[in-house]
């Protein structure tokens, strides 16, 4: 057999390879892969966001924020106005509330003792927090009046009859933005008028910062009814102009105050039929 033989001078032919169909098919799916996992991705539900605290109605958020300026404004309301009273199984009643301009103050609760059978006053003055007896028919005696602490101090739950509340520590609550309390806009009780607001308390505390009810009150500031379950205020009439400072409806005396409960009866001791004779 003869060898094929190969012309001098002329070069060696490459060998043939696969390289080439393999680069193209990397190309493409290069630029095919980053699409598909794009869209691939854009197919995946958005991760939902974490809450952090439950969110507050825009409605009672602004409500609140009402009610607390007109609280304050409340506060800086000095005045001498007369309320009606409305309370269930009693008859109506008119309560006195001055305001005075140095911050003392001073409420008069007719039957807001001794289950309704006497009158009572409570003040507030730089002397301390005061409850006066005032004369009634079940106490005709003269007012006379007992200190029950420092100004700033609660009235002692007995002797509370808790009408005096929503001119005095109540309007702090109002005002505080850290009270456990939810608010929102209400229709005004029967026989009042102004901005009124439905308060509620959200703490399971059994000692309420105030009494849930309806309170309503006058741009100026002036309350103009308050709805709690004791009973109903209405404002009665123009309030007059506040007095530089309050007096106290009698002198003070060292006594015990009168609770708001009904007294138990008193019954005379027996005697016996031959007493007293010889």
């Amino acid at each position: 057999m003869h060898a094929h033989l190969r012309p001098a001078g002329l070069p060696a032919k490459p060998a043939r390879t696969p390289a080439r169909p393999a680069r193209r098919l990397a190309a493409t799916l290069a630029l095919a892969l980053p699409a598909l996992l794009a869209a691939c991705t854009a197919d995946l539900p958005a991760p939902r966001p974490t809450p952090t605290s439950a969110p507050v109605p825009a409605g009672m958020d602004a409500a609140r924020d009402e009610l607390a300026a007109l609280a304050a404004a409340a506060q800086d309301r000095h005045l001498v106005a007369s309320y009606t009273l409305r309370a269930p199984g009693s008859p109506d009643r008119t309560i006195l509330v001055t305001t005075a301009n140095d911050g003392s103050w001073r409420v008069d609760v007719p039957g807001g003792a001794l289950g309704g059978s006497a009158d009572v006053s409570f003040a507030a003055t730089a002397d301390g927090l005061f409850q006066c007896a005032l004369p009634s028919a079940a106490r005709p005696e003269p007012a006379t009046c007992v200190r029950l602490g420092d100004r700033d101090e609660a009235v002692p739950r007995r002797v509370d009859p808790r009408v005096q509340h929503p001119f005095t520590d109540w309007l702090d609550v109002l005002t505080d933005r850290r009270a456990p309390l939810a608010v929102s806009p209400a229709q005004p009780p029967p026989g009042a008028a102004g901005a009124c607001y439905s308060v509620e308390t959200t703490s399971a505390s059994i000692n309420a910062p105030l009494d849930v009810g309806i309170y309503c009150y006058d741009p100026d500031g002036t309350p103009t009814a308050v709805h709690t379950a004791s009973g109903t205020l209405l404002l009665a009439g123009t309030p007059a102009p506040a007095p530089a400072t309050v007096q106290l409806a009698g002198p003070v005396v060292v006594a015990e105050p009168l609770g708001t409960a009904t007294p138990e009866p008193t019954t005379e001791p027996a005697t016996s039929p031959g007493a007293g004779t010889p």
